[in-house]
Formats: structure tokens, C-alpha cells, sequence
């Protein structure tokens, strides 16, 4: 029963970190300017720029010949989408409240190739959110957007989601050394 109610938490946790990741992926909020008359917003894709008459225009990164694009950031971001839905739909075929598998080794197998997913996503979202807090540190005027506190919480968030999947997801697991000393046992 506990293992399930774990499954289910864990299920639960993917689906919000997954919809985290697409919003801090999509949202131009990763680092905010202030100048002498404009607010400037900064995101993957593009970059808004705010006046102070109220009037907000935006472009891409290709478009304006200023600014270079972090295309190490978008890779990694995309990269972890992908993880995040295929370990998502790897677990929903394979947590034990779904019919979808009726081999108890097999959704063992799945439920931990998921956890490992989920923590390679939630990796893949904090490296990028840690390499733009780093850069936006020493430039003056430029503050963090909220996508760098919701990918740091996405991230966190996913790699605790892969941990419990990895040390309770087997049957009969009730502590996290459950899973050393059934990987031995199949080794």
C-alpha cells in the first residue's frame, strides 16, 4: 500500500515539475533589466522590453543583433521537456495502480528507468537556471526573473521525485538500502 501511495506522489510530483519545466521554458522572466526608461525581461526565446508609457515590445534574440541567445540554456531546458514526458509516460505505464503492465519485474524495470529520468530532467533544469544566476550576478541593473526560483524549485522537486522512485519504486522496498541490496541480488 505504501509503495502505491508513493507511486501515486510520485506521479503527482512529475506532472507539476513536468508543467514547471514548460513554464520556465516558455516565459520570458529569467533576468529583469531596469534602465533609464524601460524594464527589460529576458527568457529563452526572446527579450521584452517594457517603457514607461506602458508600451511592451517584443523580439527574438536572431532579431536583435545586441544580445546572443543562450542556446547551451535552451538545449538543455528542451532536452529536459523531452526526459520529463517520455520518464512521465514511462512511469504512468508502470506504477502498479495501471493495467497497462502485468509483468511485476517489467514495471519494476519502468518505474525505476523512470526515476532515473526524472532525475536526469531535474538536472538538466537546474545546471541552465545555476549558469544564468551566475552570469546575472555581476552585471549591474540586471535582477533574476522568476523562472530561475521556479526552475530551482522544478529541478529540486524532480531530483527528489527520481530519488523516492529509485529507492521505493521496487516491490517490497521499505527503506532507501532496499534497492542496494536488490540490485546485488540481481547482479
Amino acid at each position: 500500500m505504501a509503495r502505491k501511495a508513493i507511486q501515486m506522489v510520485s506521479v503527482a510530483l512529475g506532472a507539476v515539475g513536468l508543467i514547471g519545466v514548460i513554464i520556465c521554458c516558455s516565459l520570458p522572466e529569467w533576468i529583469v533589466g531596469y534602465g533609464d526608461d524601460k524594464e527589460v525581461h529576458g527568457g529563452l526565446w526572446k527579450i521584452c522590453a517594457k517603457h514607461t508609457n506602458g508600451v511592451q515590445m517584443c523580439g527574438t534574440y536572431e532579431s536583435i543583433a545586441q544580445a546572443s541567445p543562450p542556446h547551451g540554456s535552451r538545449a538543455m531546458i528542451v532536452f529536459s521537456c523531452i526526459f520529463g514526458i517520455l520518464s512521465l509516460l514511462l512511469l504512468l505505464s508502470g506504477v502498479g495502480f495501471t493495467p497497462c503492465v502485468q509483468n511485476e519485474d517489467t514495471k519494476t524495470k519502468m518505474i525505476l528507468a523512470a526515476g532515473v529520468g526524472l532525475l536526469l530532467t531535474g538536472l538538466l533544469v537546474i545546471i541552465p537556471v545555476n549558469q544564468e544566476t551566475q552570469l546575472s550576478v555581476w552585471v549591474e541593473g540586471v535582477r533574476l526573473g522568476a523562472c530561475i526560483y521556479i526552475g530551482y524549485l522544478v529541478g529540486l522537486m524532480l531530483i527528489v521525485t527520481g530519488v523516492l522512485l529509485c529507492c521505493f519504486g521496487r516491490p517490497g522496498s521499505s527503506s532507501p538500502s532496499g534497492i542496494v541490496s536488490w540490485l546485488r541480488n540481481k547482479v
